[in-house]
């Protein structure tokens, strides 16, 4: 045993940003340009306690939910049927329809005090999100152009794993998953010159990480 050293080199570990954006709609992987921000966030978890003649024996959590935002200056087209817009023909769209479900991924850059943003990062995988009708506001243009953004706030039902609590949200570390691992995972989730990109499902990723 050692005694504890703080701020050791190496260790002092961060995450910046977030890049390559991809949709998954209908089984099949597209880029999402112009992705600006994912705000992750969760709803229950909360504790409820039981008592027992007038004693606390338990303080069981609940089951939590992934929630995000997404924050972006324009959407593939193929969001438009998560979006509840539909294409009639010939550039004609009516909105208000019933909206998909679709799957997510993101990669958020992980940096430390000695490689800085080389040192990894961190993909994440959002499966059976759902989009809820957000604000959008158009103003008279000025002598500044202030362009909009867009955003989408998502829930998820999250698929069943075995062995584990139902979750919508998953993470690879880079830093911590073998470099053959990690390029499976990659060509799977943004496809080769032989395959498309997909989403593969936990099941599917939980075999891989294991073997």
């Amino acid at each position: 045993m050692s005694r504890i050293i703080w701020g050791a080199a190496g260790e002092r570990v961060y995450e910046a940003g977030v890049d390559r954006g991809v949709l998954y709609v209908g089984g099949i992987g597209v880029a999402w340009n112009g992705l600006t921000a994912v705000k992750q966030s969760s709803s229950g978890g909360d504790p409820s306690p039981y008592y027992l003649d007038g004693v606390k024996y338990a303080n069981v959590a609940g089951s939590e939910e992934f929630e995000a935002t997404i924050e972006a200056y324009s959407s593939p087209q193929e969001f438009g049927q998560c979006d509840g817009t539909v294409g009639i023909q010939n550039g004609l769209f009516i909105t208000q329809q019933k909206r998909k479900s679709f799957g997510l991924c993101y990669r958020v850059k992980l940096g430390n005090d000695v490689k800085g943003l080389e040192y990894g990062y961190a993909l994440h995988l959002v499966y059976n999100a759902l989009s809820a009708p957000t604000d959008r506001d158009n103003s008279t243009i000025s002598d500044s152009v202030d362009v909009n953004k867009l955003s989408w706030a998502l829930t998820t039902t999250p698929p069943v794993v075995a062995g584990y609590r139902p979750s919508a949200h998953m993470v690879i570390d880079s830093t911590k998953t073998p470099a053959a691992k990690l390029s499976a995972v990659e060509d799977i989730l943004y496809g080769t010159d032989s395959a498309a990109p997909r989403l593969p499902s936990q099941e599917e990723l939980i075999a891989l990480f294991s073997a």
